[in-house]
């Protein structure tokens, strides 16, 4: 993140700030301005899990407030490196109209152990993959978000987020193959079998996606601009977004250009 920084023509429009636990705070770097602490973890809203504190999302995008005033914020998971010209195609993005980014990383070989590799990180192009892990969310849209209680660092986080920023954004984009962030590794899907995956399933199935729902538009989806059988597959196989909402996006579209069509029909015989 600070070498990006460094290396843009917009640096002085980037901030980098951080939030964290009070045990934390040590091992924060240099060229981080430092919000006030989480005082809660994912332990102390399920009693069920033990070990992993793990942050709440919602609780991490209302620390950002403190941070005011803002245009943007950028969140990724700690485990995304960013490409030296990330800012610089974030601002071009952003100039386009574009009110939301949802940014794709590449999977690059796990042989690489040093901070001296980064240049030859930056040169791996690595494989796509088709998580969702780096969000760009225009700072008015925070307050309409709805994340519960998920935590971050398990699935679930990223439909979480995807699905507030397809159903609140007016304009969003989805990125998902350019070279601009990249993580070491090239695991696609992370073991499900534990009982923080159950927490984040959970809320996002019975707290968020019910009432989100109602904002859905196929338009906001990724793959919407595909041809119909792309498109079907595309959905099916990405593990974020799921096979009965983009069902019912297909029929709630086609209803929708049906009855676009009836109207005109009616128009057109009400003229002559």
């Amino acid at each position: 993140m600070l070498r990006a920084k460094h290396n843009s023509p917009h640096e002085r429009e980037i901030e980098l700030y951080t939030t964290q636990f009070e045990e934390d705070r040590e091992v924060i770097p240099a060229g981080f301005q430092v919000l006030s602490n989480l005082d809660r973890s994912v332990l102390d809203v399920n009693s069920q899990l033990t070990k992993r504190k793990l942050p709440l999302i919602a609780d991490i995008l209302l620390k950002v407030k403190e941070a005011a005033p803002f245009d943007y914020v950028i969140f990724t998971n700690m485990d995304i490196a960013l490409m030296p010209y990330f800012y610089d195609a974030v601002f071009s993005y952003l100039e386009k109209g574009h009110d939301a980014l949802v940014i794709n990383r590449r999977r690059i070989s796990d042989r690489y152990k040093s901070v001296e590799e980064l240049p030859l990180m930056y040169a791996d192009l690595g494989k796509s993959h088709p998580g969702f892990d780096c969000f760009v969310i225009k700072a008015t849209l925070l307050d309409r978000f709805i994340l519960g209680e998920i935590c971050v660092g398990i699935s679930f986080l990223e439909a979480a987020l995807v699905h507030n920023i397809f159903s609140f954004a007016e304009n969003p984009l989805y990125i998902p193959d350019a070279h601009l962030t990249f993580h070491i590794g090239m695991d696609v899907l992370v073991p499900r079998n534990n009982a923080f995956y159950k927490h984040n399933r959970n809320q996002f199935f019975e707290n968020i996606y019910p009432k989100l729902q109602p904002y859905f538009e196929l338009k906001k989806f990724p793959y919407s601009t595909l041809p119909l059988p792309k498109r079907a597959l595309k959905w099916m196989l990405n593990p974020s977004i799921f096979t009965r909402n983009y069902l019912n996006l297909e029929g709630k579209n086609l209803w929708q250009r049906t009855k676009a069509r009836l109207d005109e029909v009616r128009w057109r015989i009400l003229q002559k």
